[in-house]
């Protein structure tokens, strides 16, 4: 469909890639991964038609359309949401209004005249290719995906120069899904849409009839839409099979095989030299070197990439509040006559790493400012506990930074005794690079300037962090730092995010916001969605009563011969993934007290004293009533893992 042969591209002095050799096929699902500045985005656009490359060819198979989005930039204005999506259909509509011109004509002409007949067949082929394409459905495709991307219906009627940056690229990306081109070229789609929307995004890429290209930075949104990854790396392409985690298996595997490789060959090269170098002089061994000496030559030699570096950096641990850190009591939050919460009760406890879920103004954002002090109650009481220092990072926190500040130097006067080493690397960590350090805070990007305020509040965090979308313009690698020092963080943590896989690893009870109300859920997001699905699907069976006849009862289930399958349930590969590590953990938990048991049962054949005895046989029965829980643990779980594997 589409193939590069020897792509090479430069930016400046820097190669971004060269000798790249890619073919893009139809029904291909691929993510396009690597640091950032390594040319993911140049690359897309090279494939979209919009750049040129500096060496190679892009061949471009006739007939195919490439429909790219940007990360962000692109404006709309003049039409309203709706008149916007449908003027993708623009062929259809003109057809629509032929359609409907001819049918005009033909109530004015007499049947038995000669231009009837001529109309007549006109109107017969436009609308057998009217319906063929669907156009009877133009206003449901379109409601179909603005709804799917979080878009009410009030906002239909909306015109797109009154929406903010964020939803204008909603709208964009709405046009290109309906569009439907043979190549879908979507660089960080999700970056604007909150969790809802990116789970009907991942239903709809996965139902989507061509091929598509996407780079983002979200590791479950990776795992569920492709099936291929094309990693840019070291100045070329590597490709993978399967998902993000398949890609992290096989990079790993690749790496120790070309390391065994490099070894073996390094070896067979030093055996070589040696006897060359042995034997270069004696007359006699002078056909064995020479033969040594051509093989030496031959062998082509394996080359050892550069391994990335791991990022390793520690966050000083906050001061201990007491036990109770936050508690709402009767909540009622108002802007005039809209109502966001009401009646809210809730308490945070010390420790606790809470996620805000809920749809777009639902009042995360409205939640996260009234635990942070920063607006008033409408009514209730909001309870601070002992010792707690809440500190709020907003969506727009570069604006409470000094804009002639340099990064480093500003870093530095709030540091603690770090080095400037660990600060650089501190910037590193969220994409500050060699001389960007230098820069002032005034220069940055709005997303910059957001990325630069986060690694400084984390540099001396408080004990209660309030964090809204603390992840937004951080790459996969920046992610995993932030999210291995929240793990570490021994304090309280409020957060709203649109990364599954950041809630997932992080969240110890889920706030879902909804109509006012605030619903509390223990553990992760997958352990929410587990539950709302179970409290939902009793709710969506209509009660029976015991009275009703078994022929009426026949009668209202489905046809099984022409009823549709039930959809399969699609499998979170990393809960798939955490059911394995948990077996594993309690298997060895088992086996451990299995240990001790025994040598305390062999402890107490031995008499020593009477006080002893009995501290062995209180350990004794403590240990064996732990195993009794690991063990009856280790087999829900062990049922929970093999029925996720039969689904999977």
């Amino acid at each position: 469909m589409i193939s590069l042969v020897r792509a090479g591209k430069r930016f400046g002095p820097k190669v971004l890639f060269e000798d790249v050799n890619w073919l893009i096929t139809p029904q291909d699902r691929i993510g396009l991964v690597g640091a950032n500045g390594t040319g993911k985005t140049t690359l897309m656009r090279i494939l979209a038609g919009l750049e040129t490359l500096d060496t190679g060819e892009c061949n471009v198979q006739k007939g195919i359309t490439a429909g790219y989005l940007p990360q962000d930039g692109l404006t709309l204005s003049g039409r309203t949401v709706f008149e916007e999506c449908l003027s993708v259909f623009e062929r259809l509509r003109a057809m629509e209004r032929e359609m409907e011109q001819t049918l005009e004509r033909l109530s004015k002409l007499p049947p038995d005249d000669p231009e009837y007949q001529a109309a007549s067949s006109r109107y017969a082929w436009l609308e057998a290719h009217f319906r063929n394409m669907d156009g009877y459905a133009l206003e449901a495709k379109v409601g179909s995906v603005l709804t799917g991307l979080g878009f009410p219906k009030e906002d239909w009627t909306r015109r797109t120069e009154h929406f903010s940056g964020g939803w204008q690229m909603r709208i964009a990306l709405a046009k290109l899904l309906l569009e439907q081109p043979n190549l879908l070229l979507l660089d960080e789609p999700t970056n604007h849409l909150d969790l809802e929307a990116r789970n009907w995004l991942e239903d709809y890429l996965n139902s989507y009839p061509y091929a598509f290209v996407l780079i983002s930075h979200d590791r479950y949104f990776l795992d569920v839409t492709v099936r291929r990854i094309a990693e840019l790396w070291n100045r070329s392409i590597h490709f993978y099979t399967g998902g993000y985690e398949a890609y992290l298996r096989q990079k790993e595997e690749r790496r120790q095989q070309l390391l065994a490789a490099w070894k073996n060959q390094q070896e067979r090269i030093q055996h070589l030299e040696a006897f060359i170098n042995r034997f270069r002089y004696k007359a006699t061994k002078a056909r064995q070197v020479q033969s040594r000496i051509k093989e030496l030559e031959k062998i082509e030699r394996i080359e050892i990439p550069p391994e990335e570096e791991a990022i390793h950096f520690s966050f000083p641990q906050p001061k201990p509040s007491g036990r109770i850190v936050a508690e709402f009591v009767n909540v009622t939050k108002a802007y005039g006559t809209r109502v966001v919460l009401r009646d809210v009760n809730f308490v945070i406890e010390r420790g606790e790493k809470v996620a805000l879920v809920g749809v777009n103004g639902a009042g995360k954002s409205t939640l996260i400012r009234l635990l942070a002090g920063l607006e008033p109650l409408t009514s209730g009481e909001y309870r601070l506990g002992h010792n707690v220092q809440p500190e709020h990072f907003a969506q727009d926190q570069y604006k409470a930074l000094a804009p002639h500040a340099r990064l480093l130097d500003d870093l530095m006067s709030v540091a603690n005794g770090k080095t400037v080493t660990e600060l650089r690397t501190l910037l590193g960590c969220f994409l500050f690079t060699e001389d960007d350090v230098f820069k002032t805070v005034g220069v940055l990007s709005g997303g910059e300037r957001n990325r630069y305020a986060l690694a400084r509040m984390l540099l001396n965090p408080s004990n209660f962090l309030l964090l809204d979308e603390p992840t937004n313009h951080l790459d996969l690698r920046s992610k995993d730092v932030l999210l291995n020092a929240l793990r570490d963080y021994t304090g309280t943590l409020v957060f709203v995010s649109h990364d599954r896989y950041f809630i997932d690893q992080l969240a110890t009870r889920v706030f879902e916001i909804e109509n006012g109300r605030v619903n509390v859920y223990p553990g992760n997001y997958e352990d929410y969605l587990y539950r709302k699905q179970t409290v939902a699907a009793p709710a969506a069976s209509p009660p029976r009563s015991a009275g009703t006849p078994v022929a009426a009862r026949a009668a209202a289930l489905p046809d099984t011969a022409t009823a549709a399958p039930p959809a399969r349930k699609r499998i979170n590969p990393m809960k798939l993934r955490q059911l394995e590590q948990r077996a594993g953990e309690l298997e060895e938990t088992a086996a451990r007290l299995e240990q001790e048991i025994a040598e305390l049962e062999q402890a107490l054949q031995t008499f020593v004293s009477a006080e002893e005895t009995r501290r062995r046989m209180e350990l004794l029965e403590q240990r064996r009533r732990e195993l009794e829980e690991v063990l009856a643990e280790w087999e829900q779980t062990s049922l929970e893992l093999e029925s996720a594997r039969q689904e999977a």
